[in-house]
């Protein structure tokens, strides 16, 4: 039986989420840690929350939400790396 835990991508998105976490453990601007902690925890999120449901066009949803929280984390990073 298939598991959302042997998805590439959902492997790949939770080991970004921990990467994020340790890289931002000593940032003093708790409110960007807050939001780029958020985005990257999102995507596995959606991802298994999307695998889980029991139609293909509620999985596309959910799927949809996790690209959403790349392109906001994307963001977030880029702007991050701008400001210093």
């Amino acid at each position: 039986m298939a598991r959302f835990e042997d998805l590439d991508v959902w492997r790949r998105s939770s080991g970004l989420c921990v990467e994020i976490d340790k890289g931002l453990a000593t940032c003093k601007d708790f409110g960007f840690k807050d939001q780029i902690t958020r985005f990257s925890l999102s995507i596995p999120s959606n991802i298994a929350e999307g695998f889980e449901r029991s139609s293909d066009k509620d999985a596309n949803k959910f799927f949809y939400y996790a690209k959403g929280s790349a392109g906001e984390l994307r963001t977030q990073m880029y702007i991050g790396i701008e400001i210093g």
